[in-house]
């Protein structure tokens, strides 16, 4: 399982048929015979297993909010970005929707989304109930667009039983990737059946490691892309060598299809980065003790920060009422109580009582790397084709994972591929 999977972006063609075929999905409506308001209500965090927690927030919020009703769809993510575009385009809008950060900005630039600043002030939403750094994430030139219902990071996971066999100490939060290859080295020496480390070589790592080697994407006025800087290079061959050099990481041959976190809860796998939405798959599903810690630092130490959001489309005819609802979605205690009760992320509320329970709660046991993985956030450039340049930036990355193309050359056929397709 990656971190993400990449955003898919339908063509016009494929717009202009999907909005012929698809059910009615328009805005909200003002139902007359028993004044209540409808609002329609589309995500995607919630597919694959969290969609009875959605409705039990929404039946909450319905309670205390008896002239609303939410009428919800969930849509997986592959999937999620295309729908939604679609019926935007085919002014078949919902009046609230799910954003991720990655692709708030361009919505937002888009002018799609309404300005909940005002809407705001009409509920009881404070602010700073809400992490700020997640806040921030979902505003614009002093707007509120959004409100984050949700953020995760990524950590490294480590199987306590393999490093005990291989007499390595375990890692701490003051590692560095030096110390975590040599552990790798130790844990890959046990079986050839055995990995020391895997870290996923794609778009939703790479930006983060360059930050780890000093490295960036975009330059400092994000003008122009910076692919292919020495830093950057440096990055990936470090990648790519722990599975073309030590092997410490297995080749897509050595993984026979297998996903990461099947490698890992397997018992196969000493360290893995991955996100702390792992933590509910893997208290189910491994057999031996596992724990995280702050990712290692290169050069310097930075961690990933994703976020989900929720927003109201500019043009919903209840826009007070979704407005209302998002806000009970993203800042409610009964949100954030029944996301941290299914393990479905981490609740961007800042309410004391759920913070110190989510830190509680075992496995793992090291749970304060969350919180301490938070003073070396980085997010995603904020690109208004983010997807588009996700995709051409992955495919490069591949080509150098599957030894087809060096590092160098791999980002310098990114760097130019980006300045040929992508404005800036």
């Amino acid at each position: 399982m990656s971190i993400r999977k990449r955003i898919v972006v339908a063509s016009v063609a494929l717009t202009l048929v999907l909005v012929l075929a698809m059910p009615l999905f328009a805005g909200g409506r003002q139902e007359a015979d028993d004044a209540v308001t409808t609002v329609r209500f589309v995500n995607f965090s919630a597919a694959g297993g969290n969609e009875d927690s959605l409705r039990e927030i929404r039946d909450s919020f319905q309670e205390e909010n008896p002239d609303i009703r939410v009428e919800i769809e969930t849509i997986g993510f592959d999937d999620y970005f295309t729908q939604l575009q679609t019926r935007i385009a085919g002014g078949r809008a919902p009046d609230a929707f799910e954003l991720n950060f990655e692709n708030f900005a361009a919505y937002a630039g888009r002018g799609l989304l309404r300005d909940l600043t005002s809407h705001l002030n009409a509920t009881d939403v404070d602010l700073e109930d809400l992490n700020p750094e997640a806040v921030r994430a979902f505003s614009m030139e002093g707007r509120q667009y959004g409100l984050p219902a949700s953020f995760s990071t990524v950590l490294l996971f480590y199987n306590k039983d393999l490093f005990d066999r291989a007499g390595v100490a375990y890692p701490t939060d003051q590692w560095t990737w030096d110390d975590a290859h040599t552990a790798a080295e130790r844990i890959r020496a046990l079986d050839e059946e055995i990995y020391g480390l895997f870290q996923p070589v794609h778009f939703y790592e790479f930006f983060k490691v360059v930050r780890q080697y000093n490295g960036a994407l975009l330059s400092d006025d994000g003008s122009r892309f910076t692919v292919d800087r020495p830093e950057n290079v440096r990055a990936l061959e470090t990648m790519v060598a722990r599975i073309h050099d030590t092997n410490i990481m297995p080749s897509d041959r050595q993984m026979s299809g297998m996903g990461d976190w099947d490698l890992f809860t397997s018992g196969r796998l000493g360290m893995l980065v991955t996100g702390i939405w792992a933590f509910p798959e893997f208290t189910q599903s491994a057999d031996f003790a596992w724990d995280v810690v702050v990712e290692p630092e290169a050069d310097a130490r930075a961690t990933h920060f994703f976020a989900n959001g929720v927003s109201v489309h500019v043009d919903s005819p209840v826009a007070e009422a979704a407005a209302r609802w998002v806000a009970y979605l993203a800042a409610s205690e009964t949100a954030g109580r029944v996301r941290l009760d299914a393990g479905w992320e981490l609740p961007a509320s800042n309410h004391a009582g759920i913070i110190s329970e989510y830190a509680s709660r075992t496995p793992p046991e090291n749970r304060e790397a969350v919180f301490a993985s938070l003073d070396y956030l980085v997010t995603p450039p904020v690109i208004t084709e983010f997807s588009r340049v996700a995709d051409i930036v992955t495919m490069h990355l591949e080509s150098a994972a599957q030894g087809q193309t060096a590092p160098a050359e791999a980002l310098r056929n990114a760097q130019e591929q980006l300045e040929a397709e992508i404005r800036r």
